[in-house]
C-alpha cells in the first residue's frame, strides 16, 4: 500500500483510543523485521531513523531510501519519521528523501533558544506539509544530558505548543532513554494533565524501559505516541548470541542474523497488539520483555 503518514497513524491511534508504536530501525534487517511485525498483525507501525543511526551509517540518504522503500511496499500502513534530529541539514535532506516527520530535538539548549529554534524548523516543515514532533522537559538518559528527574509543567508545556506550532510533544513523565531493565514509574497523573492541557498528541520517549502494564496506563491516560528501540536492539543482540554460542564455527552473517530479525519482529508484533489494543483488554505475557543487553540507538 501506498506510505502512509505519522498524522494519520496518530490520528487513528487517538480515535480509537490506543498507543501508536514507534520504533526505531538500526539497519536495513531491522526495517525488515518491523515492517514483518506491521503486516503480521494489522496494526500500522511508525518506522524512526535517528541521528545517531545516521552518524552510524555515515549518511542519511542510503538507509532513509531503502526504509521508504520498505515502508511504500507494505501491506499495513507504514510511515517514516526522523528521531532526535538536532541538524538542520539533517532535516532538509530527510524531508527531501520523502519522509513526511520529523522530530526535531533542541531540548539541550535552553528554554528560549530551544523555542527559537523549534519554531523556525517546524515552519519550514510546515511549508513542506511535515508532521513535526518536538521534545520539551528534558527525558532522560539521553547522551548524559538529560537529567531523569526533569517532569514537563503543563503550562509551559502548552505555552511552547502554541509558540512554536508543533504537530506532537515529547514529554517527561518518568521514563529515560537506553533503559535495559524495565522497571520505570510513569506519572499517569502527570500525563492525564498534560493530555487536558494540550492540543497535540503527547510522545513517551525512552518506552524500553517501561513495563507493559505502564505502557498501557500510560496509554490509558492520554499518552498517543509510544517510541521503543533498546528493547527491541536487546532483543536483535540476544538472539544473535543465543545462535552464535550454539554454532561457534558459523561464518555466513545470513544464518545468524536471520534468527535475530525474526525475534525482533515476533516481539515488535507483540508491542503492535499490546499497544494498538484497547486499554481495557488483558495484557499479553511479557514474553522476551525482560532483557538486560543493548545498546543506545
Amino acid at each position: 500500500m501506498p506510505l502512509v503518514s505519522t498524522a494519520s497513524i496518530l490520528a487513528s491511534a487517538r480515535s480509537a483510543g490506543v498507543g501508536a508504536a514507534a520504533f526505531n530501525v538500526i539497519h536495513l534487517e531491522t526495517a525488515e523485521a518491523l515492517v514483518t511485525a506491521a503486516e503480521r498483525t494489522g496494526v500500522p507501525v511508525i518506522l524512526q531513523i535517528s541521528e545517531n543511526c545516521v552518524r552510524y551509517h555515515g549518511s542519511l540518504l542510503p538507509l532513509t531510501r531503502a526504509t521508504l522503500a520498505l515502508a511504500e511496499a507494505a501491506r499495513t500502513g507504514v510511515s517514516v519519521h526522523l528521531d532526535h534530529i538536532t541538524e538542520a541539514e539533517l532535516v532538509r535532506q530527510g524531508v527531501e528523501a520523502g519522509v513526511g516527520s520529523v522530530m526535531i530535538d533542541a531540548s539541550t539548549l535552553p528554554y528560549e533558544q530551544n523555542l527559537a529554534t523549534t519554531r523556525r524548523l517546524t515552519s519550514w516543515c510546515h511549508d513542506r506539509d511535515v508532521f513535526v514532533e518536538a521534545e520539551l522537559g528534558e527525558v532522560g538518559g539521553k547522551d548524559g544530558v538529560h537529567a531523569p528527574g526533569v517532569r514537563t509543567d503543563p503550562g509551559e508545556a502548552l505555552e511552547f505548543v502554541t509558540a512554536t506550532g508543533v504537530d506532537a510533544l515529547a514529554v517527561a513523565v518518568g521514563s529515560s532513554h537506553a533503559m535495559r531493565e524495565r522497571t520505570a514509574k510513569l506519572d499517569t497523573e502527570l500525563i492525564r494533565s498534560l493530555r487536558a492541557a494540550l492540543p497535540v498528541p503527547l510522545v513517551l520517549h525512552g518506552s524500553s524501559g517501561v513495563p507493559d502494564e505502564e505502557l498501557r496506563a500510560a496509554v490509558a491516560a492520554g499518552m498517543a505516541k509510544i517510541n521503543i528501540s533498546t528493547h527491541l536492539v536487546s532483543t536483535f543482540t540476544r538472539s544473535l548470541r543465543g545462535t552464535l554460542d550454539a554454532d561457534p564455527a558459523l561464518i555466513d552473517s545470513r544464518k545468524y542474523v536471520a534468527p535475530a530479525r525474526e525475534a525482533v519482529a515476533t516481539e515488535a508484533a507483540r508491542l503492535l497488539q499490546l499497544l494498538g489494543s484497547a486499554p481495557e483488554a488483558a495484557a499479553q505475557p511479557a514474553g522476551q520483555g525482560e532483557g538486560t543487553s543493548g545498546e543506545t540507538p
